[in-house]
């Protein structure tokens, strides 16, 4: 059954780091993957997405502190955060499609991370 599962989320101090994983399976491990965050009272946001060729794109105001990355042998996507942020607190979820999808078809629950401080 195609399903994605985040891990690696909880809590940190400021300008601590994380590394979080999302895990596919089934059909879900598309193409083209991405992570995205939503915040309390404000709206979802893109994070970083990867392509099948490798190429990647990070959130302008990420770029320096988060990478995205996958393994095509474990079809898992990584988000490493360094120098995390209060304002980086935010549930932070996957999502993945085929790249000729216009849309995100597989998402993560998604999963907590709190940065204090």
């Amino acid at each position: 059954q195609a399903h994605l599962a985040e891990s690696g989320g909880g809590s940190v101090q400021a300008g601590g780091s994380l590394t979080l994983s999302c895990e596919a399976s089934g059909s879900a491990y598309g193409g083209c993957m991405g992570w995205f965050r939503q915040a309390p009272g404000k709206e979802r946001e893109g994070v970083a997405n990867i392509v099948s060729d490798g190429d990647t794109w990070v959130r302008g105001s990420l770029k320096g502190r988060f990478r995205i990355s996958r393994d095509y042998g474990k079809k898992t996507l990584y988000l490493l955060m360094n120098d995390l942020k209060p304002e980086d607190t935010a549930i932070y979820s996957c999502a993945s499609r085929e790249c000729w999808e216009s849309s995100y078809k597989y998402w993560g629950q998604g999963i907590q991370v709190t940065v204090s401080g």
